[in-house]
């Protein structure tokens, strides 16, 4: 059947003669919609994204020749696309091997209430790690970690980055005497936002005069948003924490730890349902 000839009249009729055909095609074409979204995502910035564009191109281009009676065009288009199916298995095989080999190795779609590290399990573990190696040694450093309010105003004051997370970048962008170690570190989602950031410094004038200009500007932004934003003397090492106003001086690791769960995760261990697992996660 031609793809054009779905606009015959007689061929939508069809469609209402039976209640139960309509909701079969309705779920027919939502499973391949979803399906073309997922392989999409998969190949976004990828180099395999641009022979998809072309191909999508030549499908666009050979729909056109059909619809104005190009026979002889469509012909060679339909030629090229029988053969060019079998020619992208071989050009491709590895990885579709591999893509194979990692859909018969996923299990978490059949095991119920399997335990999953979420991004806020990774951020916390990435904070704990690179705090625990710059605390002991007097590394100075200022991480905040935007939540619902935004701290664009504050991003646009440092070097942009947008990089993943990691212990080892925050250890390395704290190094004294490196281009990125002063100012702040702006988390925001799963990225490193920016660094050499300017926070606003508290006004108040009960804050003891112990603390320096990263607890004055950890204090003040917290009287701005609902930013976490961690500390690390680099007078004496020791460990603070910001959060609505709130500050604590002073911590353990393991106090530390618990007051990032307690703000960062709404339990210890997410699970996530059968529905997560299927259509995964949505993107921060």
């Amino acid at each position: 059947m031609s793809f054009f000839s779905q606009f015959d009249a007689r061929f939508w009729q069809s469609l209402f003669d039976n209640p139960l055909t309509i909701l079969v095609n309705l779920l027919d074409v939502a499973i391949v919609a979803y399906l073309i979204y997922r392989f999409i995502k998969a190949l976004a910035g990828t180099k395999i994204m641009s022979l998809v564009q072309g191909i999508i191109l030549f499908i666009i281009l050979k729909l056109l020749a059909e619809f104005i009676g190009l026979t002889t065009i469509t012909y060679l288009m339909n030629q090229i696309i029988t053969y060019g199916v079998i020619a992208g298995v071989v050009i491709f095989a590895p990885e579709i091997r591999l893509g194979l080999e990692k859909f018969g190795k996923t299990t978490q779609l059949f095991t119920p209430g399997s335990s999953v590290l979420t991004d806020e399990e990774k951020l916390i573990d990435a904070l704990v790690k690179s705090v625990a190696y710059m605390s002991p040694r007097k590394i100075g450093a200022l991480i905040s970690i935007q939540g619902t309010q935004t701290l664009r105003e504050y991003i646009n004051t440092g070097i942009s980055l947008n990089a993943d997370v990691s212990s080892q970048l925050l250890i390395n962008t704290f190094i004294p005497n490196t281009p990125l170690h002063d100012g702040a570190v702006i988390i925001r989602g799963k990225k490193i936002a920016a660094a050499c950031c300017y926070l606003p410094l508290t006004e108040s004038t009960a804050i003891s005069k112990e603390f320096g200009t990263r607890h004055r500007a950890a204090i003040g932004l917290s009287e701005h948003s609902d930013a976490l934003t961690i500390v690390v003397s680099e007078e004496t090492g020791s460990l603070s924490v910001t959060h609505n106003g709130r500050f604590q001086h002073d911590l353990s690791n393991d106090s530390f730890e618990l007051i990032l769960r307690e703000i960062l995760l709404s339990d210890a261990v997410k699970t996530r349902s059968w529905k997560e697992r299927l259509f995964g996660k949505g993107e921060k």
